[in-house]
């Protein structure tokens, strides 16, 4: 077995890297980039790790939730803020529904490129590359700012540095404490159907938590009352960046990609020969493996077994996105396949990308319901074979945009047009993404029952 270098990956072949006609100017600013601080740190990630390896177990779930595309003109501390106030509502939702820790995952602070079904897009007879994230082009349909630009990487370095800083400050500065859940709420989520649904578990939540104070438990003597852990990742699908960002831990030696704490392999790119899977075998960061209709099981083990050699738990989360009506179909035979190697894996599912429509009006969607349909039929499907599905991961944004239809809301394709703001794939509105955790939180409690209940029985019998 070759030794993996931290640029090894430029000795196998790799999709939707795009050609950069200026290579000297590429290499200065990643060679620039390359002295500039981390973003994340190595103690992090290894926290990180820990906490998904109580999910492999059934012990937590997953929630990972953000942006489609992060995009340097919705660039905004309010944008941020309700993100991050969403995240928190559907945590508070599922934890105390489930009775399960959730770990927050935010797609923030770098899930800024984007693979693209065709390289070129045309508009009235005009062929033009095609965008692919604001980190590598310009959205705008013109010639010149669709050049894959270097200097774009500044720019999307500086953004996520100040996310991340102010995602620091909710999560520490007292934005997160409980006894303040009250001011979670997003203004136009006061008017929706889960308003009155939300303000019940409010009330709960302020009950348990005047309980716990009369019993001298309050987040003043309590820091876990107050403070949350929020993470951070995005695809590693732009390799020259992820290679310029990764760093040796002082204190171990080892490899830490640390532009985000959770990196994932997209469902295009997951090639078992290929330079994505070769560059996060060498990486300790967790990896977010994407599974589709085309992903083979003896696939899917060979690349869990060649970035996860000693079996780790919390290392490998496979992300399942097979579209609501072929779960029954590709789901069973993966699970099968991983439990006949006896692989230590996060199962999370992701029910945005396999059940993307053009609608009758033009415009991409995703009907709320089949979201739905998938994750309820992974969860049964999990049951069904004797696993813990242990994650959701969800395209979404808090704010109160058209771009899914159905839901409470009952929006339809001819409202799509009204706020379809999304640079690439439509994502969840607040309202929506609230009324999924919701519908959810008792699959969530039933499933993990269900793992707790068949887990003490083998315990029994050996």
């Amino acid at each position: 077995m070759k030794k993996w270098k931290i640029n090894s990956w430029r000795n196998y072949p790799v999709k939707h890297i795009p050609e950069y006609p200026d290579k000297k100017e590429l290499d200065m600013v990643l060679g620039k980039i390359k002295n500039f601080p981390p973003l994340v740190f190595a103690g992090e990630t290894r926290h990180l790790k820990e906490q998904l390896a109580n999910v492999v177990d059934g012990k937590g779930f997953l929630l990972q939730g953000g942006d489609c595309a992060e995009s340097f003109a919705e660039f905004h501390p309010d944008n941020i803020r309700d993100t991050f106030k969403l995240m928190l509502q559907m945590s508070l939702v599922l934890t105390y529904s489930a009775s399960l820790p959730v770990v927050k995952i935010g797609r923030i602070a770098g899930q800024f490129s984007k693979p693209r079904s065709a390289p070129t897009e045309i508009k009235e007879g005009v062929e033009l590359p095609s965008y692919l994230g604001d980190n590598i082009n310009g959205i705008e349909f013109n010639k010149k700012l669709r050049v894959p630009d270097p200097k774009r990487l500044f720019k999307a370095y500086s953004q996520a540095a100040s996310t991340l800083n102010l995602i620091r400050a909710f999560s520490h500065g007292g934005f997160a404490d409980l006894k303040m859940v009250h001011t979670w709420n997003l203004g136009f989520i006061k008017k929706s159907p889960q308003a009155k649904k939300f303000k019940e578990l409010e009330d709960k939540i302020a009950d348990a938590l005047a309980f716990m104070d009369a019993c001298g438990i309050n987040s003043d003597f309590n820091r876990r009352l107050k403070t949350v852990n929020f993470w951070t990742s995005h695809e590693a699908l732009l390799l020259p960046f992820e290679e310029s960002m990764t760093r040796v831990d002082s204190t171990t030696g080892e490899y830490h990609d640390t532009s985000a704490h959770f990196v994932w392999i997209g469902d295009r790119t997951r090639q078992p020969d290929g330079g994505h899977v070769e560059f996060c075998k060498g990486i300790e960061n967790p990896i977010g493996i994407k599974c589709g209709p085309t992903s083979k099981p003896d696939e899917i083990v060979k690349i869990c077994n060649a970035i996860n050699p000693k079996n780790e738990k919390g290392k490998i989360t496979l992300i399942s996105r097979f579209g609501h009506d072929n779960v029954g179909k590709f789901l069973p035979k993966l699970i099968r396949a991983i439990k006949k190697e006896g692989l230590n894996v996060v199962w999370s599912c992701d029910p945005m990308h396999g059940n993307t429509i053009k609608s009758t009006t033009g415009y991409k969607t995703r009907p709320f319901n089949n979201v739905v349909k998938e994750v309820k039929n992974v969860f049964s499907c999990h049951q069904s074979e004797g696993s813990f599905a242990g994650g959701l991961h969800i395209e979404m944004t808090g704010k109160d945009v058209t771009e899914c239809t159905g839901g409470a809301q009952k929006i339809s394709d001819r409202d799509l047009s009204h706020r379809y703001h999304t640079h690439c794939d439509p994502r969840l509105n607040a309202n929506q993404a609230l009324e999924l955790a919701f519908l959810i939180s008792d699959e969530i409690k039933k499933n993990a029952l269900y793992s707790k209940n068949k887990k003490q029985h083998h315990k029994r019998l050996y």
